[in-house]
């Protein structure tokens, strides 16, 4: 029988006062909690199962707010995500709920008319994996042959020399207004020895991607997970830090 197993860790990292960030595995969820240790989950291959990560917005108030939200939906919305379609559909329900959420908030006096959240993830299907994202978390294939980003980041252009930016051009939430986002969602073939990576920016930032991939080379599952976690540490640690790895097997 095929499975997926899932490795996940989440961890404020070592400047900021809490963690903002989510994670949705199935109906498994971690929200603005703190995983020194990574967690692996089993799920077999059938059912869609859904695996992502949400960054609420640093300097906006909510941040964690919007982040659980998303992750909560999506592990409720999760076994109906068959198509591209129903994965665009849930974006934008998430869109929708963390704005209403927002103007909650703000009767209530928690001043939460800004929040928002990246999300980036993917959804594992029996023959295939549909990739999406809105902000600038990423998922990368982690084959044997190296990284490769398969999200789209929406960012503005770097400038010469610049390898990160903090900056988003769209986001789910995040304005004083609804503002409609449009998904990045692919569908990619999917088999047996498969891993991706899905994380928020908080291990993208610090580690560069030929450290990520030489890691990911090295170890599988909860091994590789924790030295990720361990390399973003030793870089200093500037950011909330979250990230699932994903990789389909079969016992036979």
């Amino acid at each position: 029988m095929s499975y997926v197993a899932v490795s996940a860790l989440s961890h404020p990292g070592l400047l900021r006062d809490k963690n903002e960030d989510s994670l949705v595995a199935g109906p498994w969820t971690l929200c603005a909690t703190v995983t020194e240790n990574p967690q692996t989950l089993v799920f077999p291959l059938g059912t869609p199962l859904v695996v992502a990560v949400a960054d609420g917005l640093g300097g906006h108030p909510g941040g964690e707010v919007a982040s659980a939200l998303v992750a909560r939906r999506f592990a409720a919305l999760g076994p109906a995500l068959g198509s591209e379609d129903a994965v665009r559909g849930a974006v934008a329900s998430c869109n929708r709920a963390v704005y209403t959420a927002a103007e909650g908030g703000e009767d209530d006096g928690r001043g939460l008319a800004m929040m928002g959240t990246t999300v980036a993830g993917a959804v594992v299907l029996p023959k295939e994996l549909l990739v999406f994202n809105v902000g600038d978390s990423r998922v990368f294939a982690a084959p044997r042959s190296g990284l490769r980003q398969v999200s789209v980041d929406d960012s503005p252009p770097l400038a010469p020399g610049q390898r990160t930016t903090s900056l988003v051009t769209q986001c789910l939430g995040g304005s004083p207004h609804y503002r409609a986002v449009v998904a990045h969602v692919t569908a990619t073939p999917l088999s047996p020895g498969d891993r991706y990576l899905v994380c928020t920016d908080g291990l993208t930032d610090p580690v560069p991607e030929e450290t990520i991939d030489a890691v990911l080379r090295e170890h599988d599952d909860g091994r590789a997970a924790f030295e990720l976690w361990k390399a973003a540490i030793s870089a200093g640690g500037p950011d909330n830090i979250t990230f699932a790895l994903v990789r389909v097997a079969d016992d036979d």
